[in-house]
């Protein structure tokens, strides 16, 4: 059988957050920057998605469907595309019908909502399969958590979903000398596939390939098709994972980053033992071969086991915060304060926000919890707060 390359790509945008002073603290009434969101979307839109798009449909059409792709896209994303640039939407749609991409399950806001709330979290992933359905027409078969957040009780939560398999990272500590490039089981969840990413090879083109300190600089297709076909024949899969942003924004059209992306797919075709597989695909052709047990939770975020990303003080306040609001949307029949909840779960809020951006996001959290506590004592016809709102 055949070796199998496995590319997948990650598409998420957040919504932008506007400056939110204490002043405004229970009386402002927006927390989004609809401009920015606009400018945003535009600028991924014109520098990657419409012309990687438009490499990747080139490539299947001239590789007669062997060239076969997936993506991860948050509903988020895919609001912003519809409300914006729905060009891009199309475009993707025309991608999905060539019957070579795949489109990923996952939580709809990209949060990490499986380690704070299942009920969120499969709430969520129900959303974001509808929505799937809805745009593409399909649902999802293979799920994709988000920054590849995984353990042991994931897998099998998600296994009892339906799912074929999931991805998740590879990692070393872990894997203890084992190769990423197979499929392994989870333990006690059943036929559950397990798509490792190939952190080395996928952070050569997302980090590396600019590099000019890189020994391997400057990076060609022939050159990375070389490294995937010296594999040995018992690395029967090959799983590729990068931001899609990695192609045109990331690395600018100046790098050379299209060029590489339009010449890969013949490169790696020109061994015969290869071919390219979307990710169910792999999991229906390929056998499970080990086990690969993750009893605590790993990422994508760092090279060594463990979620470092949420264990600033910021990152756990915010995160028991946010999730501490889930008693109050139960009962809440305002539709846009459940709507910014689960915007404001997002992940990117906590990985990427400088102290003065977490301000401003701490402040739209606590002034939305006063909103959800007002409804609440309306309906309750109460006269008093039964705690502080302000305790952070």
């Amino acid at each position: 059988m055949k070796r199998s390359v496995c590319l997948n790509f990650r598409i998420h945008q957040p919504y932008q957050l506007k400056a939110f002073a204490p002043s405004q603290i229970d009386t402002g009434d927006c927390y989004f920057d609809e401009r920015a969101n606009e400018t945003l979307i535009n600028k991924l839109a014109d520098e990657c998605y419409l012309p990687a798009n438009s490499i990747i449909l080139s490539n299947i059409i001239r590789t007669n469907g062997l060239f076969k792709v997936g993506y991860s896209i948050s509903g988020t994303t895919l609001e912003l595309l519809l409300r914006y640039r729905p060009d891009v939407v199309t475009s993707f749609k025309n991608l999905v019908k060539t019957g070579s991409v795949e489109i990923f399950a996952e939580t709809y806001y990209n949060s990490p909502s499986f380690l704070y709330s299942t009920n969120e979290f499969e709430r969520q992933i129900e959303m974001h399969s509808q929505l799937i359905l809805e745009v593409f027409g399909s649902k999802p078969k293979v799920f994709r958590n988000t920054e590849l957040v995984y353990n042991n009780d994931l897998a099998r939560y998600v296994y009892q979903l339906g799912y074929l398999g999931i991805l998740c990272d590879g990692v070393e500590q872990i894997l203890k000398g084992r190769t990423p490039n197979k499929i392994y089981a989870a333990p006690d969840a059943g036929e559950f596939a397990l798509l490792l990413r190939n952190a080395r090879l996928s952070d050569d083109i997302a980090f590396r390939f600019e590099n000019k300190d890189w020994n391997e600089y400057p990076l060609t297709a022939s050159r990375f098709a070389g490294w995937i076909h010296s594999h040995p024949i018992n690395h029967p899969v090959i799983n590729l994972f990068m931001d899609y942003e990695t192609f045109g924004v990331h690395k600018t059209r100046h790098s050379g980053i299209f060029d590489f992306l339009s010449e890969l797919p013949l490169a790696i075709l020109a061994n015969k033992s290869f071919r390219f597989g979307t990710a169910s695909e792999v999991i229906e052709q390929h056998y499970l071969q080990d086990i690969y047990d993750v009893p605590s939770s790993i990422s994508w975020d760092n090279e060594k086991a463990g979620l470092d990303w949420l264990e600033g003080e910021n990152q756990k306040a915010a995160l028991k915060k946010i999730h501490s609001l889930e008693r109050f949307i139960c009962n809440s029949n305002m539709e846009q304060a459940i709507k910014c909840w689960g915007i404001l779960q997002d992940a990117h809020y906590l990985l990427h926000e400088t102290s003065e951006a977490y301000e401003h996001y701490k402040n739209i959290v606590v002034d939305l919890e006063i909103k959800l506590i007002k409804e609440q004592l309306k309906k309750n016809k109460l006269d008093f707060i039964p705690f502080s709102p302000n305790a952070y």
